[in-house]
């Protein structure tokens, strides 16, 4: 009956108090006003059964206390109340764009460096919820995989569906950068950032690295770069006709290229030789890129006494028609 509602002015309850001082009263009223009569026998009244009207004979008096306790009610002023939270963000647009070469594939990383960049990415996207987030992967050529979208289900998909034969073999770092800032130079975000990864030295497509960046520098665009690679060599998987066998390879990852690209657009340049480094990367990424977000509470009363009053009002108008009719009595 009260769920959610509040009172204005709680200490009318204490009349409530009144209430069974009422009942003693009455009690004690109709004793002393009951008539005595004397019978030598109660014999006459065998079988005799009340009626109607005199079960009911208190029910005025009740009728009055439960007029009584919703008037109490109405005087401490219930009120329901509604509140909650409205949100606003102003989300950032970022762009994953990461390699897909062959060597990818080298197991420096568990299970291999495709596999722990792919779901390192997941756990990036699962913690932004308000970005809009696209993926972009690149080998000999690049490829818009998942263009910006807010719908991280549809991402996530896409992003567990890549592979590394899916391009032409190579590190087309250039490229993959460019067709990232392609994506997003026409964002009207406030933040547009692009994440790019890759393993290895750029030797495929047409555009060089550092034009890229002086581009996504152009359109505002900032750009974190991480290396994924131990430092010396790495085992890579060969098939050969006895099954897979593997060989150290010598990591060769541009550092010097990945971190110009970093400064010069506002970025910052990382280096990642183990699944919890590059777990460890996209966390302070997500520190340093915060979506701004506001939160404005807002609590609206409503009065409900008018309810309990008209209860009140009912109670007493019955009360008063059953006095004077039903059980009206003569003087």
């Amino acid at each position: 009956m009260f769920n959610g509602v509040t009172f204005l002015h709680p200490h009318f309850f204490y009349l409530l108090g009144l209430i069974p001082v009422l009942v003693v009263w009455y009690i004690f009223r109709q004793r002393k006003n009951s008539p005595a009569i004397s019978l030598p026998s109660l014999a006459v009244f065998d079988g005799y059964r009340p009626t109607l009207r005199q079960r009911l004979i208190h029910a005025p008096f009740a009728l009055r206390l439960l007029c009584l306790v919703f008037l109490i009610i109405a005087l401490a002023r219930p009120q329901s109340s509604s509140q909650g939270k409205n949100f606003s963000s102003e989300g950032i647009d970022i762009i994953i764009s990461f390699d897909v070469s062959g060597s990818m594939l080298a197991e420096d990383f568990k299970p291999n460096r495709i596999e722990a960049a792919k779901r390192v990415a997941m756990d990036f996207i699962d913690g932004r919820p308000s970005d809009r987030i696209g993926l972009v992967i690149f080998g000999g050529e690049s490829f818009t995989q998942c263009p910006l979208t807010t719908d991280h289900a549809v991402l996530k998909n896409l992003l567990s569906a890549v592979r590394n034969d899916m391009l032409v073999d190579g590190t087309a770092l250039g490229e993959g950068l460019a067709t990232a800032i392609t994506r997003i130079k026409d964002s009207k975000a406030k933040s547009k950032v692009i994440i790019l990864m890759t393993d290895g030295v750029n030797n495929a497509g047409s555009v060089a690295p550092l034009t890229a960046a002086e581009i996504a520098e152009a359109f505002h665009v900032r750009v974190y770069t991480i290396g994924v690679g131990t430092m010396g060599t790495a085992p890579y998987p060969f098939k050969t006709p006895y099954g897979t066998q593997y060989q150290q390879i010598e990591v060769q990852i541009d550092e010097s290229t990945m971190q110009q690209i970093a400064e010069s657009t506002g970025g910052k340049y990382f280096r990642a030789t183990n699944n919890n480094k590059l777990k460890n990367i996209y966390q302070e990424i997500d520190r340093m890129e915060k979506t701004k977000t506001s939160v404005t509470e807002f609590s609206h009363k409503s009065e409900e006494y008018l309810l309990y009053a008209l209860i009140a009002a009912a109670f007493l108008a019955l009360e008063v028609v059953l006095r004077y009719s039903v059980f009206k009595s003569l003087p």
